[in-house]
């Protein structure tokens, strides 16, 4: 028997994703299973999990092997809070200098990286009475946001005569896992830092889901942010996946509408189809603005009734088409566009993109149905 739970949002589409928390589960005990005893583990859930549900799915990580939670922003991590979740969770991204106090009050971890971090965190604290709970990002070669390594030995002996802090971590973000030799750069960088300063008591943490399958570094905390959703990150050319992960989208939606299309007529805005004969069109309620790319017209398929089914002309904003002709269906027969044999890895392939960039799509507005 299958077990179902919905958000109670959207529930009256006939189009919709359904995330099996079994798979999620087994995902975090592979990933766990693979960490070295005594490093801790992460679970990214930024970007709504990557749309897979921050707040539903944050249970069963815990419950999996997380020790702590990731997110994006401070509002992911409220979210989450609002939610009872009560586990540490980490703002990975930079924090509004302004916000800090939120932060504060929501008991959430913050990455710092600049002396106004350290004035927003001394006026927090002043009008609180919480030390601010603080993580350092430094810069190995990401450039985007962090504390320089010329300068990190300094600020991070800072923070930690800062009786207004407290102080719990260390982190750095990888660019290119998936390039050895640009990788031991950010590496050398990192244990240069490392090697200047005291350790004990912080968290350490710099393997992301592609680094952790590759390479050995002074840390005892991971994060583990695609991989928990049974996809995989670019890898080195001489890695070979070190455990199986199992999918955990499913795209679903039922069919509508039926109706012949005749030789020669157009399907579709612009008419980039043409149907040569009759076809037999069905039509479901799903289209660019649910997180499916326009761009994906004509270059994919779904599953009708154990037949594989090709989607035709342009996808329109809420709706898409899909040549059916020769097979027996009805209004209410669901089409299957993701699942365990449909991975949006063939999508991603299709636009010259990654997977990540594609499931956080999916989540504007199609209801998401949790099973087991």
């Amino acid at each position: 028997m299958k077990n179902v739970r919905q958000t109670n949002i959207n529930i009256h589409r006939d189009s919709w994703v359904e995330i099996n928390l079994e798979n999620i589960s087994y995902n975090m005990r592979q990933i766990k299973k693979n960490t070295p005893k005594n490093t801790k583990l992460l679970a990214v859930v930024k970007a709504d999990a990557y749309g897979h549900g921050s707040v539903m799915l944050a249970p069963t990580l815990l419950a999996s092997g997380a020790d702590m939670l990731g997110v994006a922003s401070i509002d992911e991590g409220v979210d989450l809070r609002q939610a009872k979740i009560n586990c540490e969770i980490l703002v990975l991204g930079a924090v509004p200098v302004w916000a800090v106090e939120s932060a504060v009050k929501a008991d959430l971890i913050i990455s710092i990286f600049s002396k106004e971090h350290l004035e927003a965190c001394k006026q927090a604290y002043k009008r609180t009475g919480i030390k601010p709970k603080v993580h350092i990002k430094l810069d190995t070669g990401m450039n985007r946001i962090g504390i320089s390594i010329d300068d990190a030995v300094e600020f991070i002996n800072e923070v930690k005569n800062a009786d207004y802090l407290e102080f719990g971590g260390i982190f750095t973000h990888l660019a290119n896992a998936e390039n050895r030799e640009k990788t031991q750069i950010q590496i050398d960088r990192w244990n240069k830092v490392i090697s200047q300063i005291e350790t004990d008591g912080l968290l350490l943490h710099i393997l992301n889901t592609a680094g952790s399958m590759c390479y050995d570094v002074k840390s005892n905390m991971r994060r583990a942010g695609i991989g928990i959703y049974g996809l995989y990150p670019d890898l080195p050319g001489d890695v070979s996946r070190k455990f199986e992960l199992k999918p955990v989208m499913s795209l679903k939606a039922r069919i509508v509408n039926i109706h012949d299309a005749k030789d020669g007529e157009g399907v579709s805005y612009g008419h980039t189809f043409v149907a040569h004969g009759t076809k037999k069109i069905a039509t479901i309620p799903l289209g660019y603005a649910d997180g499916v790319p326009r761009s994906l017209s004509n270059k994919i398929s779904g599953v009708l009734n154990g037949h594989e089914v090709k989607q035709i002309g342009n996808i329109t904003m809420d709706q898409m088409m899909f040549d059916i002709t020769g097979i027996e269906a009805k209004t209410g027969d669901v089409i299957t566009l993701l699942d365990e044999n449909h991975s949006i890895d063939e999508w991603a392939k299709i636009l010259g993109t990654i997977n990540y960039e594609l499931t956080c799509r999916l989540k504007v507005r199609l209801p998401r149905v949790y099973t087991r």
